[in-house]
């Protein structure tokens, strides 16, 4: 079967169980899923009900899509997300954007842990994402184009709207939320990075590293969606005296512990969309 043939047959799926006007898209990122518990649920669908979906295998991910009302805006949120380490194909990590925008998405929030390399960073802050360095080691478009979604070489000069993160700069000063913007670096994982590695990638330009996001990124670029990605800093890997001795456990932990301000920032964020 062919790929656009098994990404419209979920869509239809979908279609089949809902009405329309889902037009945002969240993707909840390692210790983020509380944020799905304020969403007022119009139904919420396992991932093995969906045909050909893939299933998170990841500690911290439930693996359901979760359509409802947030901010006062009709949302579809991805709870759980698929990566490369997992050993799922880049085609398979980026289905659900694919779905996402045949049921009539046009805008994807993404959130997500990640590690922090800028020296002004802290633990638990929450950064912006401006642009990213793609390590991944395949991109999600390498193949045949799938012409009917987009072009074969998509512009990525501004791949996180501009207007999106003026919006989120607004919003949490308002709230009281301090916001650091940056650059995030996908790597494709499981292991976390050395302490070369780290000052490697600050060196580079990066001030976040992670393990998602880009893909699911690009794949959206490539279907002109609006994007906006923030990450939680769930650990310091560098400078040195900053840096953590990590484990998934407490990735979790400093991820959960900054979602009260994420959950409050993206909700108000859709309340001025």
């Amino acid at each position: 079967m062919k790929e656009t043939d098994k990404i419209n047959a979920a869509a239809d799926g979908l279609k089949e169980r809902l009405p329309a006007g889902y037009e945002t898209g969240i993707i909840l990122g390692s210790g983020l899923g509380n944020f799905g518990k304020t969403i007022e649920r119009d139904l919420t669908i396992p991932y093995e009900e969906i045909p050909h979906f893939p299933v998170s295998t990841v500690e911290g991910h439930q693996g359901a899509l979760i359509f409802g009302t947030a901010g006062g805006k009709k949302v579809v949120a991805m709870s759980g997300r698929f990566h490369f380490y997992e050993g799922y194909s880049m085609q398979e990590v980026v289905f659900p954007v694919r779905v996402m925008k045949q049921i009539g998405v046009k805008t994807l929030f993404v959130s997500n842990a990640a590690g922090g390399m800028n020296p002004e960073f802290d633990l638990g802050d929450l950064m912006l994402i401006r642009d990213h360095i793609n390590l991944q080691p395949e991109n999600p478009l390498r193949g045949p184009n799938l012409q009917e979604f987009g072009p074969r070489f998509p512009n990525m000069a501004q791949a996180y709207d501009p207007d999106l993160l003026k919006l989120a700069e607004n919003t949490a000063g308002s709230l009281g939320i301090l916001l650091r913007k940056g650059v995030y670096i996908g790597v494709p994982g499981p292991t976390f990075e050395t302490p070369s590695e780290y000052r490697m990638f600050h060196l580079m330009g990066a001030d976040a590293v992670g393990m998602s996001t880009v893909p699911e990124v690009i794949v959206a670029r490539h279907m002109d969606m609006r994007v906006f990605a923030v990450s939680v800093i769930s650990d310091m890997g560098y400078p040195p005296e900053k840096a953590d001795h990590v484990t998934h456990e407490f990735v979790l932990q400093k991820a959960a512990e900054a979602e009260p301000r994420l959950t409050a920032l993206l909700t108000r964020m859709l309340e001025k969309l």
